[in-house]
């Protein structure tokens, strides 16, 4: 007997896409983004004079805020490690654009440029080597300090992160309905 799993899709709301906001503890990305939003919100203050409905004066707001977002911040597509800097993610995103450099050219000479400044990219993202040992160390004396003090859930949340062990929960296999499935059907 062969016991055969198939995964049912759902068809659930889309999830809400987030946007990057830990661009916003770099002070160049924070002031960018607080004089995009002030530039187009004055352009939408001349227009809102006239006599409109607060749906429209929200919509307005509300699609100014998201496009400057979207432009300054982008959308959130990975959850990025919480030791990594924004530095480091700029690099990384560099990397990447090189390495499309590469894929791109049309000459060899090009490629072997390309590829150049893709190697002197590459070794400077291995910053993120020293990003992760700082990071570390900065959970160490913060469990340290709580150890000091008598903070026990601080002590016991910090030392959690440095294990760095985490179980995926285990889910249940479910039927089309969504129930899950508890006997094997003969």
């Amino acid at each position: 007997m062969k016991l055969k799993l198939e995964k049912h899709w759902t068809a659930e709301e889309t999830a809400v896409k987030r946007f990057n906001t830990a661009f916003l503890r770099d002070t160049n990305k924070l002031s960018q983004i607080k004089i995009t939003i002030n530039n187009r919100l004055q352009a939408l203050k001349d227009l809102l004079k006239e006599e409109t409905t607060m749906e429209d004066n929200w919509k307005g707001i509300k699609e100014v805020l998201t496009s400057t977002c979207q432009e300054v911040l982008d959308r959130n597509k990975h959850h990025h490690k919480g030791w990594i800097t924004t530095k480091t993610l700029d690099k990384i995103q560099e990397r990447k654009n090189k390495k499309t450099a590469i894929n791109n050219s049309r000459t060899r000479a090009e490629e072997v440029k390309a590829q150049a400044e893709y190697t002197e990219a590459n070794k400077k993202v291995k910053v993120i080597r020293i990003d992760k040992q700082n990071y570390v160390e900065e959970l160490v004396t913060t469990a340290e300090k709580a150890a000091r003090e008598g903070n026990m859930e601080q002590l016991y949340d910090t030392t959690k992160k440095l294990v760095g062990r985490y179980s995926k929960p285990e889910r249940p296999v479910k039927d089309k309905e969504g129930k899950a499935i508890t006997e094997i059907p003969e």
